[in-house]
C-alpha cells in the first residue's frame, strides 16, 4: 500500500471540543466488536501489488511559503508482507535520498524501515524509538509509513456521518500501551470510514505530550485498476485553531502489476539509487 496509507486523520467540527482531553490507555473505552470489524475490512481491502507512482511532496509553512519534493515509489507483495522504497530525485540537496520499508504483516514483529542520506553516504535504520520523529520534515511520521496493527488498539463507533456525499462511519482508535504510544507518537485517533468501500478518507492524531492535533484528508479519490487510489492527500498540524504547518502529497502515474526485480527492496538497492 502506498503511503496514501498511510492511511490517517482529520476531525469533525463536533469533535474539536474533545481536543484539550487526555485520552492515556489505561483508561480506554472497551473493545467494540462493530468498530473492530469495520477495521478489519478497512485492513483487508485491495490495495493492490507490485504497485508504482510518482510522488509530489509539497510542504507548507504557517507563513505560506513552500518547499516542493518529487518522489519515485515503488511497492510489492511478499508473502503476506509489503515492501515499499522510495526515492527523492528533486530538488537537488534532498536528491537520491532513499527510504525503504518492510511492512510485516505479523503483529509480533517490528517493520524494518532503512533512510539513506547520500550527503553522508550512510543507510539509517529507523529504531523503534525514532517512528514518532518527522519523515523529511513533513507533517507525516515514520510510523505513518506502514499499516497500524490492529491487535495494538481497541476500537469504538463515534457516530455515522458523512464526507463529500458519501456516509462514513467515525472510528475511535485507543493504543492498548504505552509503547505504542511511544511508537507512533499519538494517544488517540479518530478515523473516517466510507461505508461503500472501507476507505478512510479523513481522520485525526492527537499528538502524544503535546496540545497539537494532526488533521488527515483525502482530496483525491480514483479508482485505478479497480483498487481504490488516494491521489491527494493532505496532513495538517494543528495547535488549537493556529495551522503550523501542512504536507501535501499529489500521486501521478499510478499502476500497478508492474514487474519489479525483488533486488529492488533491499539496502544495497537503497544505497545505489535508482
Amino acid at each position: 500500500m502506498s503511503i496514501l496509507i498511510i492511511r490517517r486523520l482529520l476531525l469533525s467540527v463536533a469533535l474539536l471540543s474533545l481536543a484539550m482531553f487526555s485520552f492515556p490507555a489505561a483508561t480506554r473505552a472497551a473493545d467494540e466488536p462493530k468498530a473492530r470489524e469495520i477495521m478489519e475490512k478497512v485492513d483487508a481491502r485491495d490495495d493492490g501489488d507490485n504497485g508504482l507512482s510518482d510522488m509530489e511532496m509539497v510542504l507548507i509553512d504557517k507563513q505560506g511559503s513552500t518547499r516542493t519534493r518529487e518522489i519515485r515509489s515503488r511497492m510489492k507483495d511478499a508473502g503476506k508482507d509489503t515492501h515499499r522504497i522510495m526515492f527523492f530525485i528533486a530538488p537537488p540537496d534532498v536528491k537520491d535520498t532513499g527510504f525503504l520499508t518492510y511492512d510485516y504483516d505479523d503483529s509480533n514483529r517490528d517493520d524494518d524501515q532503512w533512510l539513506y542520506l547520500p550527503a553522508l553516504r550512510k543507510t539509517k535504520r529507523i529504531a523503534s524509538s525514532d517512528k514518532s520523529g518527522s519523515f523529511m520534515g513533513s507533517d507525516f511520521n515514520y510510523s505513518d509509513m506502514t499499516s497500524r496493527n490492529l491487535t495494538d488498539y481497541d476500537f469504538s463507533l463515534v457516530k455515522e456521518d458523512e464526507v463529500d456525499g458519501h456516509k462514513v462511519w467515525l472510528i475511535q482508535a485507543m493504543p492498548r500501551s504505552r509503547k505504542v504510544i511511544d511508537e507512533t507518537g499519538y494517544t488517540k485517533s479518530v478515523v473516517f470510514v466510507r461505508q461503500d468501500n472501507f476507505v478512510v478518507v479523513r481522520a485525526v492524531n492527537w499528538v502524544s505530550e503535546s496540545d497539537r492535533l494532526k488533521y488527515f484528508d483525502v482530496k483525491k479519490l480514483e479508482l485505478i485498476d479497480n483498487i481504490w487510489v488516494a491521489t491527494e492527500v493532505h496532513m495538517t498540524t494543528k495547535q488549537g485553531k493556529n495551522s503550523l504547518h501542512k504536507t501535501v502529497l499529489k500521486y501521478r502515474n499510478v499502476r500497478f502489476n508492474q514487474k519489479h526485480d525483488p533486488d529492488l527492496f533491499t539496502v544495497r538497492r537503497l544505497e545505489k539509487g535508482l
